[in-house]
């Protein structure tokens, strides 16, 4: 494997699955594959669980880590092309990313979208531009259109908390006061079609996800149609999609949030989130709170998603 991106660069989902079973049951079963290589991690936004748990895991395979915040400990960097640089922005990504390929032997990339230029975002420019600059084998750490070590850890999360060989699983959206970007759904959607659960989204009208994305998933407009028999709800945010309001907030309706009342239609289902989460706008504190919530092992099940694409890549060195 020489990136990850989505779901077809972890190739057979199997495999996959056992491999991650294998490095949970032994962390440091492979600590000498990192001995004497270096990962840089590059945040241009905010992180809690993607650089715990990423760090950790290369630490775990042996590899030294540098992180590098770009809004904070380093030039501010202009990442267009043609553009006269008069402003603050005083390095181009272009000079950037071929400079912390000299200093690395695999690069990490976190970069939200802009929610202004759905064409931009859906390019994915600042990743797609380090794996053709870099040099370097890179994964993302969450890129405009999707996060994959999240999805990944969310389906090892429902592989060992599901009592069906084919449960239902519901990504619901649920309501925010700010924009946010639809790289989490879009990538859960992804990686849960590359699976044969029984996999059904539902959100308000006017939320409607890339079709890309959204694949064979049923699409519901009725949040309590959808929760019923439900194994696993994965409860999200995100702004609209479609034109003419790409990145915009439609909604704040509560009647959409995850509460007791909505998990009782459910088949006694798990309830998930990829954190940091909104209480009482997305769900309720008895909710988050039960013993049904497995929303703190599914984010230690990001340590695990992040040891095996590192692994893979190294392996590939």
């Amino acid at each position: 494997m020489k990136k990850f991106t989505n779901v077809a660069d972890i190739g057979d989902i199997n495999k996959a699955l056992a491999e991650a079973a294998e490095i949970k049951r032994n962390r440091f079963a492979y600590t000498g594959l990192g001995r004497n290589k270096t990962l840089m991690m590059i945040f241009f936004n905010s992180s809690l669980r993607t650089r715990l748990s990423t760090q950790k895991a290369a630490m775990n395979l042996g590899m030294n880590v540098i992180v590098l915040d770009v809004n904070q400990g380093a030039w501010k960097l202009e990442t267009e092309r043609g553009v006269i640089m008069d402003g603050d922005k005083a390095e181009h990504l272009l000079e950037a990313i071929p400079v912390m390929g000299c200093y690395c032997d695999m690069i990490g990339v976190r970069s939200f979208a802009g929610l202004k230029d759905k064409a931009e975002d859906y390019e994915d420019r600042v990743i797609e531009q380090f794996i053709r600059y870099s040099g370097r084998p890179v994964f993302s750490m969450e890129a405009a259109t999707r996060h994959p070590l999240q999805s990944f850890a969310d389906l090892i999360t429902i592989e060992e908390f599901k009592t069906k060989p084919r449960p239902k699983v519901v990504m619901t959206w649920a309501p925010h006061p700010r924009a946010l970007p639809q790289a989490v759904p879009n990538s859960f959607a992804e990686w849960m079609n590359a699976t044969d659960y029984d996999f059904v989204i539902t959100h308000p009208e006017g939320y409607e996800l890339d079709p890309k994305f959204v694949g064979n998933a049923r699409v519901e407009y009725d949040q309590r149609k959808a929760f019923e028999g439900a194994d696993f709800i994965y409860a999200k945010n995100w702004s609209a999609y479609t034109d003419p309001n790409y990145g915009k907030v439609l909604s704040t309706d509560r009647g959409w949030t995850v509460d007791a009342e909505k998990m009782a239609l459910t088949d006694n289902a798990f309830f998930m989130h990829c954190l940091p989460v909104r209480r009482n706008m997305i769900v309720t504190d008895d909710v988050i709170e039960s013993d049904r919530s497995i929303v703190i092992p599914e984010a230690a099940n990001r340590e695990i998603s992040a040891q095996v694409v590192i692994k893979r890549l190294l392996e590939s060195l």
